[in-house]
């Protein structure tokens, strides 16, 4: 996609040391400086896009951070070697002494960034991912990315996406992707998460969680927990839910002599009516007639 990246720059006490270095690719800027900062020097920063900050050299003893206005005082940080700033997230920066620096800075479409994440952890997990603000002392690999990705800016020799794909490398070994989804195995829920979540509902006497309940026993976002729930089971959280009620109505039915409003009552149905003909839908037949039956045999 056709993309140019809007910021607003306030900068005081900070120039550059060298010819800023550019490239524009697919969804994204990659900006290259070499500066110099002033004690006392500061900044703000607001972008209505996502981006990346990656320092070539440590600067968290010269330079401190803030996402307040005015928050230095009291919530100030050391700046370090690689941040992920949310769209929309302002950030304050401060020089307590004089400094030259070498950073990179990535500006990034959420579009594009979801088309780099969804299609391994869906959709969910990545908007989640995206609004989760990263900050990284220990930049190792992630600094190897970096100068490559310097190198083919300064110097052009592949085609862009050779480019592109080093900031999706530099994107996934940065941002905050729970490690959730490894508990799902070719898009569906694993033998133990399903086995979780069946003791879950075990324990409760009607049996019943909200989807969103049932998606935070195995640790997944709820979007994402209906997904691979379905491809797991053939059957939405909710039918699959009705037919562990079910099964306890039927072990009720045939253990007791409560009656159906009864056990309506405790399975937290409305009323008998309700779990009458949810009864019929999952077993074919009336409580009272299934009860009968089985009790003749």
């Amino acid at each position: 996609m056709s993309y140019r990246h809007s910021m607003i720059c306030q900068t005081e006490g900070i120039r550059p040391t060298a010819p800023v270095k550019w490239r524009g690719l697919d969804g994204m800027m990659s900006v290259f400086w070499d500066a110099e900062g002033l004690s006392g020097a500061k900044a703000y920063y607001l972008s209505p896009d996502p981006r990346i900050v990656i320092f070539f050299n440590d600067v968290s003893s010269h330079i401190s951070m803030s996402n307040r206005e005015g928050g230095f005082a009291q919530f100030h940080r050391p700046m370090v070697r690689a941040i992920y700033v949310p769209a929309g997230v302002p950030l304050w920066t401060n020089f307590t002494s004089s400094h030259r620096f070498s950073h990179l800075d990535l500006h990034l479409h959420k579009d594009r960034l979801l088309r780099i994440l969804s299609p391994s952890v869906g959709a969910s997990v990545a908007q989640t991912a995206l609004r989760r603000p990263v900050e990284i002392q220990d930049v190792a690999a992630i600094e190897t990315l970096a100068m490559l990705l310097v190198n083919e800016m300064s110097n052009p020799s592949r085609h862009a996406i050779f480019a592109e794909s080093l900031v999706g490398s530099i994107v996934t070994g940065l941002l905050d992707i729970p490690e959730s989804n490894s508990d799902t195995h070719n898009g569906r829920l694993t033998d133990g998460k399903m086995k979780k979540l069946i003791s879950r509902i075990n324990e409760r006497s009607d049996c019943r969680l909200s989807v969103a309940e049932m998606a935070e026993t195995v640790g997944l976002s709820e979007s994402w927990f209906a997904n691979v729930f379905r491809q797991t089971t053939g059957k939405t959280p909710l039918q699959w839910q009705l037919g562990k009620r079910i099964e306890l109505a039927q072990k009720m039915f045939l253990e007791s002599d409560l009656t159906v409003a009864d056990i309506a009552a405790q399975l937290g149905f409305s009323d008998q009516a309700h779990l009458t003909k949810a009864f019929r839908q999952i077993a074919g037949e009336t409580p009272a007639a299934w009860r009968r039956i089985r009790r003749k045999n």
